[in-house]
């Protein structure tokens, strides 16, 4: 994976100040480079500039950018963050069309086939992207994005210059591009967060684009294409068939995205999602002599301080130890200790460029730093829960009858701490309650759909657009910032538009949470572990932890000079922290309770102080 970076006015000459604008292209690119420790370039043309980092995953001895193609007299330059999985059958079909290779790249390939079919070539991509390619023909830039939204790519326009970055810092680094913040982007911290409306950068004026989607900008301006999304129709599988299908794209999903020129591994949670993927890499490996390396994730003496409850009902380390025993694993254990976790909240925002999912996050960013020592790329389980419906919100009744995101119902905790003021200023529940109206309304329902199947679809489709995105956000900044691939191969495009179509009766066959997910995997792993009730993300039930947030809290409230203290409260945060904490009760997802909601907020002061935000 790489980092990429530009901008774009085809009313500036660049060659005219070409000292000046490579500094920028530079800047730009610096900031991203644990994206891309690798290699680093950029390019500069007339009107367009484009800056790059790369983490060498697939031909390592080529492949460098911004790559570079003449046609015609004319110049066409990509810089490309991504991996191409059909990347063989694309290039032979290219190369039967006449069309010739200096490299053995995928970053090739793609701008070949920009050439070769025009814009709408994306459309035969099967991978994980984002790119941004010059038409010196056309004086016109693109930026695509993948379907599922798996890699980022962050815009904004300045004078007439179109700007962007795989990551928010890069934009920041452009001159004259201020820090700021305004009331939709507090209602998105306030309202929304660790989420955001998808498409937006939360900052004032910046922008994401769009996951199956491309922007077109050049002399007429900016447009933006759809190109992919998902479509509702009948499906006529018996779930015999389906399970056989299901099963086959899973296993096509995993195999392919095990491409690469470096060895990988996998995350291992003990649950069947991470499972499932572990078993079928360690198999195709073991085809090839190798063995899996495997990682899996605790905190210090949690084993101690655990608290079984409906969100997290068991511990990973015992199941773990039966897969990678029955995969035949090089495994690894990793523990995160209360000091690494507190300290990771801080440059998990540095990742983000936002505030996040707290330690859930900055746990993984630590995770991620260990793994990295080791490998370049890790597959991970990821996506399974929003696309088979394994969230506790697919099945209970209150979701249902709701109107709000079923991951966030109880909305009390994201006002109760702030100023009776700001509360006046900032419309969040309308914020909220309109941005999930807007998702409800866009969900593309079969013809003649109602009741709990509709409203099942669109359970499905807030997942997929909102929580789904969120976590893929998580990995993709939390495992890039320490220049690590993360892949999710339930997050396959093919995955998704097949599941999509399927009827809730046949993903909870018989009753059973995933029982669609499950009978696909019969075979691969002990029905132990297949059935087994699901279990999240681990976390921290250290109240030692809790008392190290707390303690940093009073801090920032103590401190005059603390940006938190003109949104908060000081006596509502106080009284709070004098209250027990209640695990069960989560604010945000299955994991961001009480102590999560403290180190949000510890992250918010952290983001407004050190990103030097000014509030409009």
């Amino acid at each position: 994976m790489c980092g990429i970076a530009g901008f774009c006015n085809v009313r500036i000459n660049y060659e005219k100040n070409e000292g000046e604008w490579r500094t920028v292209l530079n800047r730009m690119k610096t900031v991203q480079k644990h994206r891309g420790p690798d290699e680093k370039g950029i390019f500069l043309g007339k009107h367009c500039g484009l800056a790059h980092v790369r983490l060498s995953i697939i031909d390592l001895a080529s492949g460098r950018q911004p790559m570079v193609k003449r046609e015609g007299g004319a110049e066409f330059a990509i810089c490309y963050n991504g991996e191409l999985y059909n990347m063989p059958e694309l290039k032979k079909e290219l190369l039967a069309s006449g069309e010739s290779f200096q490299t053995n790249s995928d970053t090739e390939v793609i701008l070949t086939a920009y050439l070769h079919y025009g814009k709408e070539f994306v459309k035969r991509l099967d991978g994980i992207f984002s790119f941004a390619i010059w038409d010196g023909r056309l004086e016109k830039i693109y930026l695509y994005r993948d379907r599922a939204g798996v890699k980022p790519c962050f815009y904004t326009i300045k004078e007439d210059t179109l700007i962007f970055s795989s990551e928010i810092k890069g934009i920041l680094s452009y001159p004259g591009i201020q820090a700021q913040v305004d009331k939709a982007g507090l209602c998105e911290v306030f309202g929304l967060g660790p989420a955001k409306t998808y498409g937006s950068g939360v900052f004032r004026n910046v922008k994401e684009v769009l996951p199956g989607y491309y922007l077109e900008f050049g002399p007429e301006g900016i447009n933006q294409h759809c190109y992919w999304k998902l479509q509702s129709r009948p499906h006529e599988e018996s779930y015999e068939k389906t399970v056989e299908h299901t099963r086959y794209l899973i296993e096509n999903a995993v195999k392919k995205q095990m491409l690469s020129d470096v060895p990988v591994c996998t995350f291992l949670s003990g649950g069947v999602d991470s499972s499932l993927v572990t078993a079928i890499c360690s198999s195709e490996l073991k085809k090839q002599g190798k063995m899996l390396s495997t990682y899996s994730f605790d905190f210090k003496d949690n084993d101690i301080n655990f608290q079984a409850n409906n969100f997290q009902p068991s511990q990973d380390r015992p199941w773990v130890d039966v897969v990678r025993k029955y995969a035949d694993t090089q495994h690894f254990y990793l523990e995160c200790r209360n000091e690494e976790l507190y300290d990771y909240l801080f440059e998990a925002v540095d990742a983000r460029d936002l505030p996040c999912m707290a330690d859930v996050e900055s746990s993984m960013l630590y995770f991620c730093r260990k793994v990295a020592k080791q490998h370049k790329v890790t597959l991970t389980g990821e996506c399974a829960d929003e696309i088979f419906g394994g969230y506790p919100w697919f099945h209970k009744k209150e979701c249902f009858e709701s109107a709000c995101f079923p991951w966030s119902m109880d909305f009390t905790p994201r006002t109760m701490l702030l100023k009776d003021e700001v509360l006046e200023e900032l419309p969040l529940e309308e914020y909220a309650g309109n941005a999930y109206r807007r998702t409800i309304e866009e969900t593309p329902v079969l013809e003649g759909e109602a009741g709990e199947e509709k409203r099942r679809r669109e359970i499905s489709y807030l997942n997929l657009k909102w929580f789904m995105q969120t976590l893929l956000d998580r990995m993709d900044r939390t495992s890039m910032h320490v220049g690590l691939e993360a892949r999710v191969p339930f997050a396959d495009h093919l995955i998704m538009e097949y599941l999509w179509n399927v009827p809730w009766s046949m993903k909870c066959h018989d009753g059973v949470v995933k029982g669609l997910l499950r009978d696909a995997g019969r075979g691969w792993l002990p029905d132990d572990v297949l059935y087994r009730r699901k279990s999240p993300y681990p976390k921290t039930y250290d109240p030692a932890y809790e008392q190290l947030v707390r303690s940093h809290m009073r801090e920032v409230l103590s401190d005059m000079n603390a940006p938190l203290n003109l949104l908060i409260d000081k006596k509502k945060v106080e009284h709070f922290m004098e209250q027990p904490s209640d695990y069960a009760r989560p604010f945000y997802g299955q994991l961001m309770a009480g102590p999560q909601l403290l180190a949000y907020l510890l992250q918010v002061n952290y983001w407004l102080e050190h990103y030097r935000i000014s509030l409009v």
